[in-house]
């Protein structure tokens, strides 16, 4: 009979606390093991995004030195490693925001970043988690302490007859006047003054877009400290039929996606967030050229714009139209033609409209918004205040756009669509969301790259926008401009 070994017994407590320990260890270990997939920088005017991708979740602590402005920030878990130093040679000389960066190992297991700013800057640091092609993301969203007026920059642009330098003119969170400062500043121009010049977006374009003649002035928005545009007043401006009107009139334009965020991708490899700046950009010069006409782009460049921005953005400078501008994309590459779609009070048209909201209201999953900042009070407001009056104007735009459509392609669908997507949700603007074609079909990729099919929609989309205005003159404002 085999003699039995006695083990020494071991308390529960002692057992738990062992665990405990061996947890941690277990933490530690999977932190330090963590791989950087990727760095990546997205600078433009409104805000500098920095990105750091990884397998596993890490995590940071913050540290704002506002003299001189700097961002010091312990990335706990890591150590330092080629692709952390890759940020520092990302960050280029024309970044209007960061003047550089520096990395070093501060302490075992955790990486300092120093990031040195051009100006005073309000950060945000937060992580996202693993979403469509993305795993944890530790996000870096630098946000200029004062905003440009945008609305500013496009009188100013209309009075100069050229693209002039922006202005930082409010504080966040105060109340912004921008009709009552542009009028003073039209009615100095009128006796021999001179316009104050507001800024220029750099130059960033996607590649193989034509040079635009005229780079559109950007808007500088914290989305917590946005203040809200007056709605418009009732009542016309006085146009004659041919819809001239005595006013600045301002269509906003959309390219949807951007930054983290490429949109739908073709079977050749083409990304919808490059297609849709480049015909935003050719529609934009086409919407300049007309008397007393500017277009204003939520984005000029490729940088995320969460949804609910890109709305108060465009109510920000009380704009009259809002065109958002997306390349469609299916599981399968037989679907074709474009489509132009409004928003629904009553839920979508079709299946079709509905699933096609449902991917294009996910972008901001994939793009990346930091929720803690979100208003969850004012994003409500605005999205309840949607008007049947501003669906039925966006239908008529949507009808009118797509009969121009038709002239030069295909088109999905025959009449306007309709559906939730949250970008439409600007209660007192007719907006639509126009998709272009379907990237996914190999024809139609190649159409949306060439020049030809990107001008003659450029031009269907002016006309439908002419033959709107033409029926439907714009509103007064409740200052003159």
């Amino acid at each position: 009979m085999k003699k039995q070994v006695s083990r020494p017994s071991v308390s529960r407590r002692a057992a738990l606390q062992m665990g405990s320990v061996l947890l941690l260890l277990g933490v530690q270990h999977i932190a330090r093991g963590a791989t950087i997939l990727a760095v990546r920088v997205w600078p433009s005017k409104d805000y500098t995004r920095l990105t750091i991708e990884s397998d596993v979740e890490i995590k940071a602590r913050q540290f704002f030195i506002p003299e001189p402005p700097r961002l010091a920030v312990d990335i706990e878990g890591i150590d330092l490693i080629p692709a952390l130093r890759e940020l520092v040679a990302k960050v280029k000389s024309d970044d209007p925001n960061i003047s550089g960066i520096r990395v070093g190992q501060n302490s075992p297991g955790v990486v300092r970043l120093v990031m040195d700013l051009k100006k005073p800057m309000l950060p945000q640091v937060f992580i996202l988690r693993p979403v469509a092609a993305y795993q944890y993301r530790l996000v870096f969203d630098l946000y200029p302490a004062q905003a440009a007026d945008p609305l500013e920059a496009l009188i100013a642009e209309r009075l100069s007859g050229s693209a002039p330098e922006a202005v930082s003119t409010a504080a966040p969170g105060a109340e912004v006047d921008p009709l009552g400062n542009l009028m003073a500043r039209q009615s100095g121009k009128a006796n021999g003054g001179t316009a104050t010049s507001a800024s220029q977006a750099p130059g960033s374009k996607p590649a193989a877009t034509p040079a635009p003649e005229k780079a559109q002035p950007p808007v500088a928005i914290t989305p917590p400290f946005l203040a809200e545009a007056a709605p418009f007043p009732k009542g016309r401006s006085g146009p004659g039929a041919e819809g001239k009107t005595d006013r600045l009139v301002i269509v906003a334009l959309d390219p949807g996606h951007g930054g983290e965020d490429p949109g739908a991708v073709g079977p050749g490899g083409t990304r919808e967030k490059d297609v849709v700046l480049q015909i935003a950009h050719r529609l934009r010069d086409r919407i300049n050229q007309q008397p007393n006409m500017r277009a204003y782009l939520t984005r000029d460049a490729d940088f995320f714009v969460p949804l609910h921005i890109r709305v108060q953005k465009a109510r920000r400078v009380q704009a009259d139209l809002f065109i958002s501008i997306h390349a469609d994309a299916f599981f399968t590459a037989r679907p074709q033609g474009a489509s132009v779609f409004a928003l629904s009070e009553k839920g979508a048209s079709s299946s079709a409209a509905r699933w096609i909201a449902d991917k294009e209201n996910s972008a901001d999953l994939v793009g990346g918004i930091n929720v803690k900042a979100k208003d969850a009070q004012v994003q409500k407001a605005l999205f309840d205040m949607s008007t049947a009056a501003q669906i039925k104007d966006s239908v008529k735009l949507g009808s009118a756009m797509l009969g121009e459509i038709g002239n030069v392609g295909k088109l999905h669908k025959p009449r306007v669509e309709q559906a939730s997507f949250a970008v439409l949700k600007a209660p007192d603007i007719p907006s639509v969301l126009v998709e272009t074609a379907f990237i996914s079909n190999p024809d139609e990729e190649a159409r949306l790259r060439s020049d030809e099919y990107q001008i003659q929609l450029a031009d269907a989309l002016m006309r439908g926008i002419s033959q709107y205005f033409s029926k439907n003159p714009p509103l007064a404002r409740n200052r003159a401009l």
